[in-house]
């Protein structure tokens, strides 16, 4: 049973065929205290019941979404598809947030997003680091295969002029 928020039938919204639910703190949650509304999910899938993980605001997360540990969605930000935010992920707005795919190799998603302890995360598969750890691990994983490692690296190099940052 959920005992850390609950979703609110009669505040909900409609996105295309998708209703997404309002959440309500039932608990104390880092800097959420029992009661406060939160953003709009569409499944409880969509937000772990353990950690500090929280959706503010107007935030929507849905599809196969998921938003764990720590991290917060916020403002008018949307998390969709396949992305999963976690660790101390902080996404404000949708610019904070990137997902790129699917891959040739594995048809995943890569997700790269902000975090407040090492900058840039990215997540694709088993694989959560740097983007440069993302790079180097790339480069050994993908050394046999030269059309995966170009694909590859045109995330890498997508993700860098995103978010700003070099490799």
């Amino acid at each position: 049973m959920n005992e850390k928020y609950e979703l609110l039938a009669n505040d909900a919204k409609q996105l295309g065929d998708k209703t997404l639910y309002r959440i309500r703190a039932l608990v104390a949650i880092s800097s959420v205290a029992a009661g406060d509304l939160g953003g709009y999910i569409e499944t409880e899938k969509n937000l772990s019941t353990s950690g500090n993980a929280w959706v503010f605001d107007n935030a929507r997360v849905f599809d196969n979404a998921r938003v764990s540990g720590n991290a917060w969605v916020s403002g008018n930000a949307w998390v969709s598809g396949d992305a999963w935010v976690s660790g101390d992920a902080q996404v404000l707005k949708s610019a904070d947030i990137l997902q790129i795919g699917p891959s040739k190799s594995s048809g995943r998603f890569t997700t790269a997003h902000i975090d407040k302890k090492i900058g840039v995360r990215v997540n694709c598969g088993c694989f959560s680091g740097t983007v440069k750890e993302f790079s180097d691990a790339i480069e050994e994983t993908h050394k046999n295969n030269q059309e995966y490692l170009e694909q590859y690296r045109l995330f890498c190099q997508l993700i860098a002029f995103n978010f700003g940052v070099t490799k």
